[in-house]
């Protein structure tokens, strides 16, 4: 027992580092968010089952509410990335939808998700830890109670 309690520590101190260690990102990963933040969005996609928003006239503030999670990416891959700072990037973006989640049908709301999983493969984050899970269905489906 002895010495399982100085591994267990280290093992814990090597996981909180590897958090708060800066993260390398794509080398593009500026130019694909640039790009994300031009593109139109809640648009139809015949290719996918999306119909596009179910309210058109929340398409212009859900657009401004996606485009400025995507600055807050852009401004965190130019500042010393970490996954912990791309994890608050991506909190912080989805606590701005909040107010409006009632007003989304599950199409949007999913689209929504999409979005965020796009700035992730942008940045070369491989997981949300959860949080785009526990949005969406108030719950994070991998975790067991």
């Amino acid at each position: 027992m002895k010495l399982l309690s100085p591994l267990l520590i280290a093992i814990f101190m090597i996981a909180c580092n590897q958090i708060n260690s800066p993260m390398k990102v794509n080398a593009n990963a500026k130019q694909k968010l640039d790009k994300f933040i031009a593109k139109s969005k809640f648009n139809e996609e015949p290719a996918t089952l999306y119909n596009g928003l179910g309210n058109p006239k929340l398409k212009p503030e859900l657009t401004g509410l996606i485009n400025e999670a995507a600055k807050d990416f852009l401004h965190t891959t130019g500042n010393h990335p970490t996954e912990e700072k791309f994890q608050s990037n991506i909190a912080t973006g989805l606590a701005r939808f909040d107010r409006l989640y009632l007003e989304l049908d599950t199409e949007d709301r999913e689209r929504i998700c999409h979005y965020f999983e796009e700035l992730m493969d942008c940045v070369g984050l491989k997981s949300s830890n959860g949080q785009l899970n526990n949005w969406m269905y108030c719950f994070d489906p991998s975790k067991k109670k």
